[in-house]
């Protein structure tokens, strides 16, 4: 089982600037999964508890000289703890800033190695970085799980394959923050919010407790996928009885969710994407949130990049 690659300086930038910043705030530890085109990171895919999210990268989006080879069709996983790794990253930039021209001047390497740590008999999996300078190596290692066996890749495989269902419906949030800035009032409020997306382009996002209901709306919003005209006599109804309205017709969805899980799926806002699509998955099985990402300098999808969240029903809502 080997891995070896050198990390690009727009790699560099992904992962220590933009990405690794906005999965440690999903969760501490999640499951770095290699294969012979692609490093994807995944929380929480395989306990099926708290927020889903998945990073994937093109193995060129990130690397060069990528080198991966296993007796599992060249696949390898394992778990790894995001802080650290970031750390690592961090750390080994700067060296490379400080007695280089940069990342890319000093070459910075990542690979898998086995070795012996002190005050100890057995050897460990570590995930290394190597910046070799004019004179000097400065390698930083980060402790990593034993690498996942055949059955538990196919069983993570089976989770990811699973994971990329698309909802019928989803609909573009123009602004990430406005929706941050109203969860953060919520969360003072309840802990259990509701949300219906409608084939209008409608999002309703509201908390109740036996005091107070709290609300906001999003209309008229980008949809992809199934769309509908509003019917003109709804205009003048309120939010709340529109999108019961549409839920009754079959052009809207309703889940309830956690306003914690949903705080943390807006955290995603560090990877800097470029727009964020909404959408209830069929049977109100879970809530999807999509990131896009634009090639740098245009409106084109960058499609080596990709991140989505999944974020637990608390109640299957309707619809």
């Amino acid at each position: 089982m080997k891995f070896k690659a050198f990390l690009t300086e727009n790699g560099v930038n992904l992962l220590e600037k933009r990405f690794l910043p906005a999965l440690d705030k999903m969760g501490k530890i999640c499951h770095l999964y290699l294969n012979r085109d692609h490093a994807i990171f995944l929380h929480n895919l395989l306990n099926g508890d708290g927020v889903q999210s998945i990073a994937q990268f093109r193995k060129e989006a990130l690397f060069d000289d990528y080198r991966i080879s296993s007796q599992n069709e060249d696949r390898i996983a394992f778990a790894v703890d995001i802080s650290l790794l970031h750390r690592a990253l961090r750390s080994s930039v700067s060296i490379c800033t400080e007695f280089g021209n940069g990342p890319t001047a000093n070459r910075l390497q990542i690979k898998l190695v086995k070795k012996l740590p002190p005050n100890s008999t057995q050897p460990m999996p570590f995930l290394t970085f190597e910046t070799k300078g004019y004179k000097s190596a400065v390698i930083q290692d980060v402790p990593i799980s034993k690498p996942m066996s055949r059955a538990q890749v196919l069983e993570l495989q089976t989770a990811l394959d699973m994971a990329q269902d698309l909802p019928q419906t989803l609909v573009q949030v123009p602004d990430l923050n406005q929706l941050q800035n109203f969860v953060d009032r919520m969360r003072h409020v309840g802990e259990l919010l509701n949300i219906s997306i409608s084939k209008y382009g409608d999002l309703h996002i509201q908390i109740s407790t036996t005091l107070i209901t709290l609300g906001a709306e999003f209309q008229k919003l980008l949809v992809l996928g199934e769309r509908a005209d509003a019917p003109s006599e709804d205009l003048n109804l309120s939010a709340q009885t529109r999108s019961a309205r549409a839920i009754l017709r079959g052009d809207a969805q309703s889940v309830q969710v956690s306003v914690k899980h949903f705080g943390k799926s807006l955290q995603c806002h560090l990877a800097k994407p470029d727009c964020a699509f909404y959408g209830i998955a069929p049977q109100g099985a879970c809530l999807t949130v999509i990131f896009q990402f634009f090639i740098p300098g245009s409106h084109q999808m960058d499609k080596s990049i990709s991140l989505h969240c999944r974020l637990p029903v608390l109640d299957q809502g309707s619809g």
